[in-house]
């Protein structure tokens, strides 16, 4: 038994579609200033041996970790654990699969179907048989209430006819006069006027019947209801109606209420619509899985006392959550946001300033992203045809992954969309599954059975099963052959698909480069995920990139990234101001006012002085235009005294090629965000240290076996040497053909690259 300190273990577990993977650190026991780390690679799925991978992978760690025999199934003891951080996938795969929750949708009386008709978006403009996805909700219930703001923002005298306020916006001082105006009121009718969050006026035509709502409610909740989305007309500046409602929900026994004033408080009903009807319909599934997984273990874990385990989630736009925080809505991309912070922390040079592309070469799907010293958040995403208006980061994904089904369909090789997933996996996990790219990396020889896990098989012991691929592979290129009357060699056939694969692999990198301007050469690639290995050296050389990364725990950086993320909390309030050296001050007032409640928070949550960075945003557009943008200005903007303008210009410049200059610019929203920092330095980057190391050509002695190995211009290379990464040191340089392989990763070096090993990473440059 090895004696580990109360409060030391720090375990971080992503839960992927197909494989979970869990990295944990602790005080090394013969040296308490270092910590060792331990990693585990599990199958997602695996009903036969477990109910819950993270939870199974958190019982092997703490096996590893204290020399103790822990029995599957009990329930954990956390008093040595430190902080548990989570990503996962289940919100995602309950969009895309439309396995989320039943629930019901209360909307402003006339606007029962907005949601379904929704922005007249026409994605396939060409396609003769349109089929929309139904909505989430199942059921519409109309509130009998509305309210309007007063006056008209295609006005042109508009800031001059508006109503003018007192000082602290509680009574009017002049009423509206604007057209329309009723000539006797304060606006264009009667009711009553009351400022907004805005700063617009919003005149209330009438209030909710709370006793008819109710009525309404409780027959929902009888016929078995249980999850709310509330979306009422302007309440993103006038929430009190929702609230109202949000609140007799709940005494009526709703368990998830998403009020979409509380969620979102930006303007446009249609987005805001749908993120709530997402958030009710994912939010409650989230919650039970996240039941099932705290039942696993002591009741210590979900106290939330300060001398508890914490227990983190990874968010969307890459921030950290607490329980409280977390949710369906902010949850969609928590399982590849962990993979971004991990290859940008680990890859970027603060001095070099190279931008990177993030390849995450996973089981089920691929996801590219871009990091250029700053994540790359967007406002506005569509997931399996639901349109959300949430921040996440700048992820485009495809579906080609190591599990992606390869099949021949009219004459042409496909790789994806479906894919084989865990259960029942590819050809060679002994499961009866289908052709993946998997299996033609094993046939090629770009996989090892003998190196890879052997967790296959009913007894979870056994290795890859390379003749089951061969076999599926031979009925596939004798109907190739057959329908092409050619008599391709099986390799060629094999290697076909993977260059299919590698090419759909590159669609969403050129995406997030080529399509906006910057040149995909001068990046750097950082491939992570458990088959990245395997593609980066020939998906770089499709994009002229020179420079690989390859992050020693690349295989695994989903989860080793949570170690590194960062605790954030952001608030936003909706505006509607015309941006000018007037109102500059009052909207500095009020990032102040966010900046301070923001802070409290963070400090509340364990964070305060330097390990706190504040980001301040105004989402800003032209008079007349619909396209809003997020603004964070930087000291080279303008006076460099957060002048915001110049920065939206900068910005609009960069997205649109041009300005509107003759046009007014207005905020439409008011954004800070704070950053807890959990570490407080990453240590030399990877560039300087390969400038400064001395490199070793490392010797075909070294090598600890010879493969047959298939490359592409060059053919079979029969004695291609395979190379242990834990035998190598740093400064080794390694010249291909050859493989590099750990326990959780394969490597392939193509002829024409060379690959040094620097303390945390494999640095590989492409010759010509």
């Amino acid at each position: 038994m090895i004696e580990v300190p109360d409060r030391s273990i720090r375990i971080c577990a992503d839960r992927g579609g197909t494989f979970c993977d869990v990295h944990a650190s602790y005080p090394d026991p013969d040296n308490p200033n270092e910590r060792k780390d331990i990693i585990v690679k599990l199958l997602s799925q695996d009903t036969a041996n477990y109910g819950d991978a993270p939870t199974e992978g958190i019982r092997r760690v703490l096996e590893i970790a204290t020399g103790q025999t822990i029995p599957r199934g009990s329930v954990l003891d956390t008093s040595k654990i430190d902080y548990i951080r989570l990503s996962t996938t289940v919100a995602t795969n309950a969009l895309l699969e439309r396995k989320g929750h039943r629930h019901a949708l209360l909307i402003t009386k006339g606007f029962k179907d907005l949601l379904l008709i929704g922005n007249q978006s026409r994605p396939r403009i060409f396609d003769l048989n349109i089929r929309r996805p139904s909505p989430l909700y199942s059921e519409v219930v109309e509130v009998d209430e509305r309210v309007t703001l007063v006056g008209y923002t295609s006005d042109p005298k508009s800031e001059e006819n508006a109503i003018q306020w007192n000082d602290d916006g509680s009574s009017i001082i002049r009423g509206y006069r604007g057209p329309g105006w009723d000539g006797e009121g304060n606006a264009e009718g009667p009711g009553d006027i009351v400022r907004g969050i805005s700063g617009e006026a919003v005149r209330i035509l009438k209030r909710p019947d709370l006793d008819l709502v109710r009525r309404d409610l409780q027959r929902l909740y009888d016929t078995g209801y249980r999850s709310l989305a509330i979306v009422l007309v302007h309440s993103y500046t006038f929430p009190e109606h929702e609230i109202q409602i949000g609140k007799l929900a709940r005494e009526v026994g709703f368990t998830q209420v998403s009020e979409s004033s509380q969620l979102l408080p930006m303007i446009k009903m249609v987005p805001r619509g749908v993120s709530s009807t997402a958030d009710a319909y994912l939010t409650p599934i989230l919650r039970e899985y996240l039941d099932g997984f705290f039942y696993g273990f002591d009741a210590k874990l979900k106290d939330g006392r300060i001398k508890s385990p914490r227990v983190e989630f990874m968010g969307s736009d890459g921030g950290l959550l607490d329980l409280n925080n977390f949710s369906g809505l902010k949850s969609i991309l928590s399982g590849p946001a962990g993979g971004v912070v991990g290859y940008a922390l680990t890859s970027w040079d603060a001095d070099r300033k190279y931008p990177i592309i993030g390849l995450d070469v996973g089981g089920t799907s691929t996801d590219v992203s871009r990091f250029d010293g700053r994540y790359e958040v967007v406002y506005e995403t569509t997931t399996a045809g639901v349109t959300i208006q949430s921040p996440q980061l700048d992820i485009n994904t495809v579906a080609a992954g190591g599990g992606s089904c390869l099949t021949f369909r009219n004459g042409l090789f496909l790789a994806g969309p479906e894919s084989a997933g865990a259960q029942p996996g590819p050809a060679c996990y002994r499961k009866g599954g289908p052709l993946a790219v998997t299996d033609a990396n094993l046939l090629l020889g770009r996989l090892i059975p003998d190196y890879f896990p052997k967790i296959f098989g009913k007894s979870e012991k056994e290795p890859l099963d390379s003749e089951a691929s061969r076999v599926a592979f031979e009925k596939v290129a004798k109907e190739i052959n057959e329908s092409h009357e050619m008599n391709l060699g099986l390799d060629d056939i094999v290697y076909g698909f993977i260059k299919v694969a590698n090419e759909t692999m590159c669609r969403p990198i050129r995406a997030l480069t080529e399509a906006r301007g910057y040149s995909t050469g001068k990046h750097v690639l950082a491939s992570f995920g458990g088959a990245g290995g395997q593609h980066a050296c020939e998906i770089a050389s499709l994009l002229g990139i020179k420079t690989i990364l390859i992050h020693r725990y690349s295989s695994i950086l989903s989860a080793y990234g949570l170690a590194l993320a960062d605790r954030a909390y952001e608030l936003q309030e909706p505006s509607s101001t015309f941006y000018s050296a007037q109102t500059r001050q009052h909207l500095m007032v009020r990032l102040d006012k966010l900046t301070s409640d923001v802070k409290t928070e963070l400090k509340h949550q364990g964070f305060e002085g330097d390990r706190v960075r504040v980001e301040r945003m105004l989402n800003m557009r032209f008079d007349g235009t619909d396209t809003a943008l997020m603004v964070l200005p930087n000291e080279s903007d303008g006076d460099g005294a957060e002048d915001f303008e110049a920065a939206f210009k900068r910005v609009y410049k960069a997205e649109f090629g041009f300005l509107l200059d003759t046009k007014s610019i207005i905020v439409d929203d008011v954004k800070v965000r704070g950053i807890g920092k959990t570490f407080d330095h990453l240590g030399e980057s990877v560039y300087s240290e390969v400038d400064r190391l001395e490199k070793r050509p490392v010797a075909r002695g070294r090598a600890d076996s010879t493969y047959s190995v298939y490359f592409d211009k060059v053919g079979r290379v029969t004695d291609t040497p395979v190379f242990l990464l834990d035998n190598l040191g740093v400064g080794d340089e390694v010249t291909g053909p050859a493989m590099i392989i750990d326990n959780t990763q394969t490597i392939v070096i193509v002829p024409s690259a060379r690959a040094v090993l620097t303390s945390k990473h494999l640095y590989i440059t492409l010759e010509e």
